[in-house]
């Protein structure tokens, strides 16, 4: 189905070169514009609409920007562990220190979605639980030296290095943890 025919211009709300790659594997034809926002939260907020609070936040100050028939979509992944949201880490030291308590352990990523065209606003989200292998030290070191975890949510991205070695179970989503839940944007895109 050509998702393009429905709208003159769809925007892709984020510079994640993964949400990028996956929006294009559905052969939609967009564009990137981006804000900046604070990516702060409410510590109110329940644990599971943190990405969907954070998600429309991007919407909202893209939206002002927006022509008549243009679809905006922006996301927004956290990984959670023990009821901790692990966000992007701050530094090398910061990043070392999530690998360790995810290390081993079973994490939940979630990622959420606002899209807007303008007349009508959807956020929705999905979650994946993951689990690490335990990780030597060596290990995390290696992929600290050799891939960039700062941009990523819990300090690793699944299609690198470590995810390749370290993941030993999944359940949901592999493209959910890469960034962008496709198949539900697929499936709100169609029924839009």
């Amino acid at each position: 189905m050509d998702l393009n025919k429905k709208w003159d211009k769809i925007i892709l709300g984020s510079q994640s070169p993964r949400r990028k790659e996956l929006l294009s594997g559905l052969d939609i034809d967009f564009e990137v514009r981006v804000a900046d926002i604070d990516e702060s939260y409410p510590s109110s907020l329940e644990i599971d609409k943190v990405a969907e609070y954070i998600a429309m936040n991007k919407l909202k100050a893209l939206s002002p920007s927006s022509n008549k028939n243009e679809l905006i979509i922006c996301s927004d992944t956290i990984v959670v562990l023990n009821e901790e949201i692990l966000g992007k880490p701050v530094d090398k030291t910061d990043a070392q220190q999530m690998l360790e308590k995810l290390s081993g352990q079973t994490h939940t990523v979630i990622t959420a979605v606002a899209i807007s065209d303008g007349n009508q606003e959807k956020v929705f989200s999905d979650s994946t639980k993951v689990t690490f292998k335990t990780l030597s030290n060596s290990e995390i070191e290696y992929y600290l030296e050799n891939y960039t975890p700062y941009d990523k949510a819990g300090s690793y991205g699944v299609q690198e290095w470590i995810g390749m070695m370290a993941i030993i179970k999944m359940e949901g989503s592999y493209f959910n943890v890469m960034g962008l839940p496709v198949h539900k944007v697929y499936e709100t895109l169609v029924a839009w």
